[in-house]
Parts: structure tokens; C-alpha cells; sequence
């Protein structure tokens, strides 16, 4: 868990630095392992990434978390920026398949440096997780920023053959 944190940090870092974005990593607890498949994670943890820093302005930070869930059966992963914030009503269709909130978020009279998206890394992100037996949500506060998190089940060997 903590090694794809930090290498989606690793890679989203550059996209980051264009956009005058901080990333950071919260890691508690990381070095567990995960009942996944490491690629395709990874692709989930990058595709929140990308969404968080598209929508986050210059000077914003954007957290890269995991931490473990209170039941310890389950890996909790997340993203957390300060940008400009999903409206309420938005927050449930967000993990829909072409489903943009550009629209909602042009109101504010922000469309982040990334411009629109296709609206499928967020559909793409919960498939991934909801096909390991994990869940995703979202969170958010206008003008505060969002938090995106999803959870895996814990590999049930520690630390023999897993990847993740």
C-alpha cells in the first residue's frame, strides 16, 4: 500500500509541477498488502490524481493517503486536494461513466489547467476498485476542496508473494 503511494507520487509529480500543484504523501501504517492487482490500482490511485489536480489551483496541495481501516480487514487509500470543490447534488453521479462536472464547476468560473476530461477516469476508478471487492466515495466542500477514497481488502498472507 505505502509503495503505491508513493510511486503515484512519483509519477503524477511532474503533471503536479506544471500545474504549480504540491503533492504530498500521508502514509500510516502503509506497508500492508492488498488483495489486488498492483497496475490496475495504481491506475486508480493516478486517475483520482489526475482528476484532483486538474480541478485544484496553482498554490493548492493535493495529499496522497492510505491508512488502515478500523475493521483491519480493509486498506483505505485516498486523495485529498484544496481545489475548487464538487457541488453536493453532483457527488453522486461523479463515478458515472462520461458523467462531467465541468459544467457544474464553470459556474464557479474555474475549469482547472487540465480543461474537461473525457469523464471516464472516475468511472474507470471505481470499476477497478468495486472488481477487487472494494468501494469508493467522495466527499467534498465547495471552495474547500474534495477527498476521494476507496478500500481493498487486505491480502490475507502479509508479506509473502503479493505485489502491492
Amino acid at each position: 500500500a505505502e509503495l503505491l503511494a508513493r510511486e503515484t507520487m512519483a509519477r503524477m509529480l511532474p503533471l503536479a509541477q506544471r500545474h504549480r500543484v504540491t503533492l504530498r504523501t500521508e502514509i500510516q501504517q502503509g506497508n500492508r498488502l492488498v488483495d489486488a492487482d498492483s497496475k490496475q490500482v495504481s491506475r486508480a490511485l493516478v486517475n483520482l490524481v489526475h482528476n484532483a489536480i486538474k480541478f485544484t489551483p496553482s498554490g493548492g496541495v493535493i495529499t496522497i493517503g492510505t491508512m488502515p481501516q478500523e475493521e483491519g480487514t480493509f486498506q483505505r487509500f485516498f486523495v485529498r486536494d484544496t481545489g475548487v470543490g464538487i457541488p453536493a447534488e453532483e457527488l453522486p453521479r461523479i463515478f458515472e461513466r462520461f458523467y462531467k462536472v465541468d459544467r457544474a464547476r464553470a459556474k464557479a468560473d474555474f475549469i482547472g489547467p487540465g480543461g474537461g476530461g473525457s469523464g471516464l477516469g472516475l468511472a474507470i476508478a471505481r470499476h477497478i476498485v468495486e472488481a477487487h471487492g472494494g468501494s469508493i466515495s467522495a466527499e467534498s466542500v465547495i471552495g474547500q476542496g474534495s477527498t476521494f477514497a476507496f478500500t481493498l481488502p487486505l491480502a490475507k498472507t502479509q508479506g509473502r508473494n503479493a505485489d502491492v
